[in-house]
């Protein structure tokens, strides 16, 4: 009783937590109504008996994802009113792709049943000895499915990699530091003993001239005299 009761409590914020987090109206609110899904969704794994997933969704999903969602939302400066200008412009192509995915869903959906074998996996025999969910699943996964689960790995490491090339472009005006030239000058440095708080002015600091620096142009005026700027 108290475990149905449980579940209908969880089943009820987690949805209405997911309808909060398309209707509302400030990112970092829907980011926290997310979050809020995630808890819920945790503790109707752990009613269901599965703790690995419970909190594989807690320690990944809030603790690494959600934090990163609202992590960008907050540093992003967007301007809301802009993008929602061209809401009622881009409205009728959303509807169209909207119905698609839901007829797909449909699709899936009439055409789903289940299994004769479903009754006998349900009652399949649990290993010999105290082996919990989170030892059967490494076991399994390890075992059976190692090479899938290693190229699943590599896929995350070439799609980090792509992300990582995308925005690691070169800017214009950007200053880098290029170690071999600081670690190759030479009489650019000047020691200068300075008396305790005597300071030095800035005009004292003696720095090379910048490689690219813009050369004296000499003009003449109109009555033959030349000057330099």
């Amino acid at each position: 009783m108290i475990a149905a009761l449980a579940f209908y409590v969880f089943a009820f914020i987690l949805v209405a937590s997911a309808v909060m987090v398309v209707t509302a109206r400030n990112p970092v609110h829907s980011v926290l109504f997310l979050i809020l899904a995630f808890f819920n969704a945790s503790a109707l794994f752990l009613l269901a008996g599965a703790e690995f997933l419970a909190m594989i969704l807690v320690i990944v999903y809030v603790g690494a994802v959600a934090v990163l969602f609202l992590f960008v939302v907050m540093m992003l400066d967007i301007d809301f009113a802009r993008l929602r200008e061209g809401f009622q412009r881009y409205a009728p192509i959303g509807a169209i792709i909207g119905g698609i995915l839901f007829l797909e869903l449909l699709l899936v959906l009439a055409g789903w049943r289940f299994t004769d074998m479903a009754a006998d996996l349900r009652l399949a025999p649990v290993p010999n000895g105290p082996v919990s969910n989170t030892a059967a699943l490494g076991r399994l996964l390890y075992t059976d499915y190692v090479f899938l689960f290693q190229a699943s790995g590599l896929i995350l490491l070439v799609a980090m990699i792509g992300a990582i090339v995308l925005t690691h472009r070169e800017r214009v005006g950007t200053r880098r530091q290029v170690i071999a030239d600081q670690v190759s000058r030479s009489g650019s440095v000047v020691l200068t003993q300075v008396a305790i708080g005597a300071g030095i002015s800035p005009d004292s600091i003696l720095r090379p001239p910048p490689k690219d620096a813009p050369k004296a142009v000499e003009h003449h005026d109109a009555h033959g005299h030349g000057g330099h700027h």
